[in-house]
């Protein structure tokens, strides 16, 4: 069994915290990881970190944050055995939703091509340079990497699904100590008024929340002022004051509350004290661009729509469409 060393995993965030005033965040912080994994341990959490201690030394390693998939690769190909034990200990850490991913050439072909995403949104976004970035509902932590890429200072990401931690770690453990982290707690979890973040990403979460606005709210207090508030979520069509509330499931999935039109979500983000708010992207879901694949063998997007008509979900509802809108503290 591979134990999880949870403080030599956050010391060094906690000492960065510490050293630029945030004292209370660092204490709460400690409190919420130690309840995480020592007074409530997930039952699969020694499997997923036997697969993360079967991942084999590699040096030296070199990055690319750049590329669609995340890119870590060395002067030589491995050899055989190294590769067999490299692809072995990352099939341990499947599904693999969120990427991709190229692990000295074994490429993890994810069930969401998260680049395109990211190559949406991009264009729009100020310069992450020198940025203090949080990414909440961040997954396996594909987008805190290419953030990074970009040139943010620190990104932090929030999730608190144990399995995306262990999958950003497999990264991370070749990577030394770069300042990006992913905490495995929920955004509401974060302190009220924190006031901190230059730009804070929420991609795919707000119609998980049964109260959107109070997403925003909490959104709006983890920036500082002038802050970028970067917003992706699931839209219908409609006007202003529209917005589904699906009778139960939404695409099968049961945790879907509210999907407004885009003139409602500006009228959200006006309301809850946002400013200069733009609806910058508007783009149908394809099965090209979440789908299954080998590393994700259970059902996806082809298997949650109308086999008759792909434009409707299997309830009826119209298929997703997801914006993204961009405004400020």
């Amino acid at each position: 069994m591979t134990y999880f060393d949870w403080q030599a995993c956050y010391q060094p965030l906690l000492d960065a915290l510490e050293r630029e005033g945030l004292t209370d965040w660092t204490e709460q912080l400690r409190k919420q990881l130690a309840r995480r994994f020592d007074e409530q341990p997930h039952g699969d959490m020694t499997r997923w970190m036997d697969a993360l201690g079967q991942l084999p030394p590699v040096s030296p390693v070199a990055s690319d944050l750049n590329r669609a998939a995340i890119t870590l690769h060395t002067d030589q190909a491995l050899d055989a055995a190294t590769r067999h034990q490299l692809e072995a200990a990352l099939r341990g850490l499947m599904p693999w939703r969120k990427g991709p991913f190229d692990f000295f050439g074994v490429g993890i072909d994810t069930e969401w091509r998260s680049d395109w995403k990211w190559d949406r949104v991009a264009p729009h976004l100020s310069n992450l340079s020198g940025r203090r970035v949080l990414d909440v509902g961040c997954g396996s932590g594909y987008h805190c990497w290419r953030m990074y890429g970009a040139g943010a200072s620190r990104v932090i990401g929030v999730d608190p699904g144990l399995l995306f931690l262990c999958q950003f770690l497999s990264v991370k453990r070749y990577l030394g100590e770069p300042p990006v982290d992913l905490l495995p707690i929920r955004g509401e979890d974060l302190p009220p008024r924190l006031a901190t973040f230059d730009t804070t990403f929420s991609m795919g979460v707000l119609y998980h929340r049964r109260s959107p606005l109070d997403h925003l709210l909490e959104l709006r207090d983890t920036l500082r002022d002038g802050g970028e508030l970067v917003l992706e979520t699931l839209v219908v069509d409609g006007p202003e004051g529209y917005s589904l509330m699906p009778e139960d499931r939404y695409g099968l999935m049961r945790n879907v509350w509210f999907l407004p039109s885009c003139d409602t979500l500006l009228r959200w983000l006006a309301r809850t004290g946002f400013r200069k708010a733009r609806v910058v992207d508007v783009t149908v879901t394809t099965t090209a661009e979440q789908r299954s694949t080998d590393w994700m063998q259970f059902q996806s997007l082809e298997n949650f729509l109308d086999p008759d008509d792909p434009t409707r979900t299997v309830e009826g509802y119209p298929g997703p469409k997801r914006a993204t809108l961009i405004a400020q503290k």
